[in-house]
């Protein structure tokens, strides 16, 4: 066989193409748990010291593959949903105080052409009186800021209701 092998050689007059079929289950194995992303800055960013500072930031469990596609992109594949959306949750993220604009991606899409323009932002709605502290109000609070100021997203639960805490938190994204 090794003889076989050693004498192996591709020639253009072969032109037998292999067909290799794609598993629909390629996104179960974390194929499309991809996020891209690009920093606000016009500074250069240090790949190197980026992938390690947001990889120990976002300590994911199954871990996290960040490639470097030119054009000031990232591409941040993750091998468990569960990381994935433990990092879009706890957005924005900073690398040497420049944002981080992140965006899912979907099944075909490309990295270099989806738009990324839109974070979330955790807005602070302060002198609301105590009586009023409602998942109510917290909804009509974000859908005003939400058309204000971009998209409504979420509001904090946790926040509602606080002994010590003067204020609510809702989840804006910004353009």
């Amino acid at each position: 066989m090794e003889n076989e092998l050693a004498h192996l050689s591709i020639n253009e007059e072969e032109e037998d193409a292999i067909l290799i079929p794609i598993d629909p289950n390629r996104e179960k194995e974390g194929e499309f748990f991809q996020l891209v992303g690009c920093f606000l800055t016009a500074s250069m960013i240090h790949f190197f010291a980026m992938k390690s500072t947001m990889a120990n930031l976002w300590h994911p469990v199954r871990g996290v593959r960040i490639r470097d596609l030119g054009e000031r992109r990232f591409l941040f594949q993750f091998f468990h949903p569960m990381d994935m959306d433990r990092v879009l949750k706890g957005s924005p993220w900073t690398f040497n105080n420049h944002l981080l604009i992140l965006y899912k991606l979907k099944v075909g899409e490309d990295p270099l052409q989806v738009p990324l323009v839109f974070t979330p932002f955790w807005v602070q709605i302060h002198e609301v009186p105590i009586g009023l502290y409602s998942e109510n109000l917290a909804m009509q609070m974000g859908n005003f800021l939400g058309n204000f100021l971009g998209n409504f997203m979420e509001y904090d639960v946790s926040n509602l209701g606080k002994e010590n805490t003067n204020f609510m938190r809702i989840k804006v994204q910004i353009d």
